[in-house]
């Protein structure tokens, strides 16, 4: 029997099938379509990083049917400045996320992160060093930036994550701009994962304010309502391959 009241079970109930729908339509696009999509996606984020001149970035590595491509994290870290840090995430075994660099930091990056000088979200000032030791058995080039190739290695349930060292669940929170995958957001800017909480937990940490935080979706899954439930996050803004980057009201949870 559900713990649920009657109005709660019927918002889970509609999140469920709201859920399998998109699933399902994603699972559909044909490769070609995908690909495109995802080029014209990662278009737009790094138009976003370049406007707000972010320095420290939180993304994740997309997998089979994701919004963003397999080389998002490559495209991000050749967008961002020699300074620049790009975080991804490791999956714990209770679904939270800790973090790690996608690639070793420059020789002249020894300090770890400060935290970003924001005003409001998405106003980023930045900057954040990058800092943070280098992964085991990788040496950094001392000779200059690092070019835009993560250090990705098998994960569990078939992702793929950062080769070098953990750096905890709150490294997420001083970063200037956090990309989180997303089936749908709500037009309140309330988002919609796969049900894990993975996510969930990370906004829920971040300070206010804090990171400006954009989930990515392909065109159609930016819709008008997506059921609240208590542990739901909102988010400041989507980004779709057509739509590209558009604001959302934002208040840290659905309340």
């Amino acid at each position: 029997m559900s713990d649920l009241t009657p109005d709660a079970e019927k918002s889970h109930q509609i999140k469920i099938s709201l859920r399998t729908r998109l699933l399902t339509a994603r699972r559909s696009l044909p490769v070609a379509v995908r690909s495109a999509a995802d080029a014209q996606l990662q278009d737009q984020i790094i138009a976003l990083v370049r406007r707000t001149g972010a320095r420290s970035i939180a993304a994740y590595v997309p997998v089979g049917s994701e919004p963003g491509g397999s080389d998002l994290p490559d495209r991000l870290l050749a967008a961002l400045p020699p300074d620049g840090r790009l975080l991804l995430p490791v999956l714990l075994p209770d679904n939270d996320l800790t973090w790690a660099d996608a690639a070793p930091p420059t020789a002249s990056s020894a300090a770890p992160p400060t935290p970003h000088l924001t005003s409001s979200p998405g106003n980023s000032k930045g900057p954040a060093s990058p800092g943070g030791p280098v992964a085991p058995g990788v040496s950094a080039d001392p000779s200059g930036p690092r070019m835009g190739r993560s250090l990705l290695v098998a994960g569990p349930r078939g992702l793929r994550e950062p080769a070098g060292p953990r750096l905890g669940v709150e490294a997420v929170c001083s970063v200037d701009l956090l990309l989180v995958p997303a089936l749908a957001v709500g037009g309140d800017g309330t988002r919609m994962g796969r049900g894990g909480g993975s996510y969930d937990r990370v906004l829920a940490r971040l300070p206010e304010p804090g990171p400006l935080v954009v989930a990515l979706l392909h065109d159609g899954e930016d819709v008008d309502f997506v059921p609240a439930e208590p542990h739901d996050r909102r988010v400041h803004a989507v980004i779709t391959p057509t739509g590209g980057f558009a604001r959302r009201p934002y208040s840290p949870s659905g309340s």
